[in-house]
């Protein structure tokens, strides 16, 4: 197990904003480094120029007025001490060494100083001297630099929400024509003609143009292939029949029968050969609003009239759908006959609980279809090697020409073995 993401998303949006967390990060250190060298030296410049104007101050005053200046001379991090102040070792903090050093500059030329560590949490220092007149004069230190602003942390937490943000819209702008490509794969159906939605930017809409037009050769491919099929099996029709006419003088009754058996395959045949090609071609029939459980139940009552053994389970509810009804009525009919050939009844449930589709089940009590053959048998003229019956094994059209009408229907048709044996062809169509 890695847990590094599958996704192309996940990973480029790991890596754009790890790069830029990383170079904020820099940024934001440098800016914060070089603010600490300017504030600190900002902070010493100000003590000394601010240390020494005050101790020449209380220098020059009398003794007897220094106590009514020493308040007004206190700033935020230092203030005054007449007197002698507190004992204590010698600072040893960096930050100590640096106040200590500009005291230094600034008055051990005129006044001697020795300093001392106040312990604490913090870093603090006392500064002693003795003024002109041999008053002690101590200066209490706590060297700091500036505090940081409470609106800091704020800034930056919405700096970082705001470059995944930013991060986020980047890379699904980059990954959403590979998400747009790979639903238009999965969805390409020859049969059905759903362009790509050309928009975007420029190399969007060139690979958009191009699979569009992929996708128009292979439609015009197969559109060729079905005339082809149409021709010849149109115009077999006429030798067929003339076959036929022949063979019913023919003076021999045992081969006269045998010739106009294998006759009938071969009209049996050209007549799928025309439906599969007419079906390929896009339909024309107008698109109509009915009620799928009174269209279904008349489909059924009409097997029914004629001895067949065809059971449907209709919905409690009113099921009106927008479809091409002579379009889906030759894919019910293609599958209830191939339950009825192979399966021997046929039984018809629809499943509404989808609010945008609904699905229609046609099951059988047959042997089913093998798992690695499910595919194939949507194939035109592919017949599986052991036949469902041995007495009938079909043309291999039936099921094309459903999947193919189906899917011109804006539709699935799936194949599924049903646990208790036989199949079940499940159509799903859109409501509207």
């Amino acid at each position: 197990m890695t847990l590094w993401p599958r996704s192309l998303l996940a990973r480029l949006l790991i890596i754009v904003l790890l790069g830029l967390l990383l170079a904020n990060s820099l940024s934001l250190t440098l800016v914060m480094y070089e603010r600490m060298r300017s504030a600190r030296t900002v902070m010493l410049g100000n003590l000394e120029y601010d240390v020494a104007t005050s101790v020449a101050i209380l220098d020059r005053l009398p003794a007897s007025e220094r106590a009514g200046w020493i308040w007004r001379l206190d700033r935020g991090n230092y203030r005054y001490i007449l007197g002698p102040g507190a004992s204590g070792g010698a600072p040893q903090d960096r930050r100590s060494q640096d106040a200590i050093r500009t005291l230094k500059e600034t008055l051990s030329a005129k006044y001697p100083l020795s300093f001392t560590a106040i312990p604490g949490p913090t870093s603090h220092i006392q500064a002693h001297l003795t003024l002109s007149d041999g008053a002690p004069l101590t200066i209490d230190l706590i060297p700091r630099m500036p505090p940081v602003a409470r609106w800091l942390p704020v800034v930056l937490v919405l700096q970082l929400l705001l470059v995944a943000l930013c991060s986020w819209i980047a890379v699904r702008q980059v990954v959403r024509p590979f998400s747009q490509f790979t639903r238009a794969v999965d969805a390409l159906d020859p049969a059905a003609n759903t362009p790509m939605a050309e928009q975007g930017p420029v190399e969007v809409r060139r690979a958009a143009h191009a699979f569009n037009a992929m996708q128009s050769r292979i439609q015009s491919y197969l559109r060729e292939r079905a005339r082809i099929l149409a021709s010849i099996s149109h115009d077999l029709q006429t030798p067929i029949t003339r076959m036929k006419l022949r063979v019913e003088m023919a003076e021999q009754p045992e081969l006269r029968d045998k010739l106009l058996n294998d006759l009938d395959n071969m009209s049996r045949l050209v007549r799928e050969g025309i439906a599969y090609a007419r079906s390929a071609e896009s339909l024309e029939e107008t698109a109509l609003k009915m009620e799928l459980n009174a269209w279904i139940n008349s489909m059924v009552s009409d097997y029914q009239d004629i001895g067949k053994n065809v059971q449907f389970h209709a919905a409690d509810t009113r099921l009106p759908i927008v479809t091409r009804p002579q379009a889906l009525r030759r894919v019910m009919t293609n599958l209830l006959d191939n339950a009825l050939k192979f399966g021997e009844y046929a039984l018809v449930e629809i499943d509404d609980t989808h609010a945008r589709e609904i699905v229609i089940h046609i099951m059988d009590g047959g042997p089913g279809i093998p798992d690695a053959e499910r595919d194939a048998v949507l194939q035109p003229f592919y017949r599986i090697e052991t036949s469902r019956n041995r007495e009938t094994g079909g043309t291999g059209l039936g099921l094309a020409i459903a999947a193919q009408l189906t899917a011109q229907l804006n539709g699935t048709l799936r194949l599924t073995n049903r646990t208790t044996g036989g199949l079940d062809v499940s159509i799903t169509l859109p409501r509207q």
